[in-house]
Formats: C-alpha cells, sequence, structure tokens
C-alpha cells in the first residue's frame, strides 16, 4: 500500500511526485494492469520464462559476455 506523508509547506505537485514515485517502485499499475484480465496459465508462464531470459541476457550484457 503506497503511503506519502505530508509535509507542512510541501506543494501537492511535490507530494503528488512523491506519491508517482512509490507507486512506480511498488509496481502497483503494472499490477493492476496485468490483473485485468484473465490470463491463462499456459500464458503466464511464457511470460514468466520470457522475463528470465530477459533478466539473464541483461545480467549477461552487464558483465560484457554479450
Amino acid at each position: 500500500m503506497a503511503i506519502v506523508e505530508v509535509g507542512e509547506n510541501e506543494s501537492f505537485e511535490k507530494v503528488l511526485k512523491k506519491f508517482k514515485r512509490i507507486v512506480e517502485k511498488e509496481g502497483i499499475l503494472t499490477e493492476v494492469k496485468r490483473r485485468q484480465f484473465y490470463e491463462k496459465p499456459s500464458e503466464k508462464k511464457k511470460r514468466k520464462e520470457r522475463a528470465a531470459r530477459k533478466r539473464l541476457l541483461k545480467a549477461l550484457k552487464k558483465k560484457n559476455l554479450l
């Protein structure tokens, strides 16, 4: 749950920016979008495999092995 503590002289824009940053960091919007429609178990498995492959490639590129 995203909670933002507001300081005394903090502007609305600054608080909104904090809130958006927290929501993005926690992945709330991506979770909502993902749950908007039913996802078959096979599609879920494929999505997780693609994400794992993407993480692996990113790690290999970071180590200059690819």
